[in-house]
C-alpha cells in the first residue's frame, strides 16, 4: 500500500465538487482529512492523507489537477539517530504507515523511510528523541504532486 500526505488548494469555483467521494469511488483510494478550510465561493485548502496503489494515487491526483486543484506533497523528512535509539519499540505501536516495525525474532526496530509519510508521531513518542524531523528544503516538496 502506498501512503502519502498532500496539501490540496482548491480554486474558489470548485468548492461544491465531491472530490473526496470521487477519489474513493473511482480510484479506490482511502482518504484521511487531516485539516480542511473550504467554504463556498472561496479558495479552499485541505491536508489529506491518501492510501492506495501508487498508480491509483497518481491517477487520482491527476484527476484533481484537471479541475485546477494545486497539489503539493507534504514531505517532512523523518530520520532516526541510531546512536540515540536503544530499540525500545515505543515508536512501532504508533506508526500508522508501518515504516517503523519490530523485526522478529531479534526484536530490532526497523525503520523504512520509503514507507514513512512524515506524520511525525514517532518524534513525540520516542523517549530518547532518536527520531528527528528534517525541516527546511525537505519540508514541502512542490512537484505537481506526481513524485512520491
Amino acid at each position: 500500500m502506498y501512503t502519502r500526505i498532500y496539501i490540496l488548494r482548491f480554486p474558489k469555483d470548485t468548492s461544491e465538487q465531491p472530490f473526496i467521494y470521487q477519489l474513493v469511488k473511482q480510484y479506490d483510494i482511502e482518504s484521511n482529512i487531516l485539516k480542511a478550510d473550504i467554504l463556498p465561493h472561496r479558495e479552499g485548502m485541505m491536508i489529506l492523507g491518501l492510501k492506495g496503489s501508487k498508480s491509483n494515487v497518481k491517477a487520482g491526483l491527476e484527476y484533481l489537477q484537471g479541475f485546477g486543484v494545486r497539489v503539493e506533497r507534504l514531505a517532512a523528512g523523518i530520520r532516526r539517530d541510531d546512536e540515540k535509539c536503544f530499540q525500545c519499540g515505543a515508536c512501532t505501536g504508533i506508526c500508522p504507515s508501518g515504516a517503523l516495525a519490530l523485526h522478529r525474532p531479534d526484536m530490532a526496530v526497523i525503520f523504512d523511510p520509503d514507507k514513512c509519510t512524515g506524520c511525525s508521531q514517532c518524534v513525540t513518542i520516542c523517549p530518547v528523541r532518536a527520531m528527528e524531523v528534517s525541516l527546511g528544503q525537505n519540508w514541502a516538496l512542490t512537484d505537481g504532486g506526481m513524485s512520491a
